[in-house]
């Protein structure tokens, strides 16, 4: 039986890398898929991982349509075992509703992958459903870590070198670096203590380098 697999984690923890591994390993066996992302770090229509990997992908705008798509694809004459959906806590609910249809009535595996929680710490729309629809839902094992070496558990955005919680939900941006000059509008992994205290690694060294006060008044 197909099943709708949701595979998430923070920033860092390797879900792009498992979607490109996970296409690889399908097709390898000879089975057919296609691959979605949306608004991947390395332009459109591209499925891009940190370590380097990348594939032509379908992008997925807010019009796009899986069950039609996937339909007039069978329709054509065309094969489909299984869809990768990267990058699908951007994804609408329609669009996830679709995917779950395209499983239960077209017995297509669905594999998605994305991030849970916003910068504000809230639920993205695409994640939210998946958690309600998916019949597998795994947490990824490798740990993205904080600066302070803790697991990380929430995704921070700094604009300008400064933490934020408010704003725009979606905003692409760079992944912050640390000794790197920040960029206009970046993210980064922290624990939830520091993401509550919006304590940054560029913040947090900052303090380390400021003078001691003297101990005299």
């Amino acid at each position: 039986m197909a099943e709708l697999h949701f595979f998430t984690g923070t920033m860092d923890s390797g879900k792009s890398t498992l979607a490109l591994q996970t296409n690889h390993n399908h097709a390898a066996r000879g089975r057919i898929g296609r691959i979605f992302t949306t608004r991947d770090r390395a332009g459109e229509s591209i499925l891009s991982s940190r370590l380097g990997l990348t594939h032509d992908a379908i992008e997925v705008d807010e019009d796009f349509d899986f069950w039609r798509y996937v339909v007039d694809s069978l329709t054509r004459g065309g094969r489909i075992d299984y869809l990768i959906c990267d990058e699908a806590q951007f994804y609408r609910s329609a669009q996830i509703d679709q995917l779950a249809k395209i499983v239960d009535e077209l017995q297509i595996d669905v594999f998605a992958f994305g991030i849970l929680t916003d910068f504000r710490t809230q639920l993205f729309e695409g994640s939210s459903r998946l958690v309600e629809l998916a019949d597998r839902m795994n947490v990824l094992q490798v740990e993205a870590l904080c600066w302070c070496g803790k697991r990380a558990t929430h995704n921070a955005r700094t604009e300008n070198g400064v933490m934020v919680v408010e704003g725009e939900v979606i905003v692409v941006g760079d992944v912050d670096k640390v000794d790197e000059v920040p960029a206009d509008v970046a993210y980064e992994v922290l624990c939830r203590q520091h993401h509550r205290r919006r304590l940054t690694a560029a913040r947090a060294k900052a303090v380390s380098l400021a003078p001691e006060p003297l101990p005299f008044g």
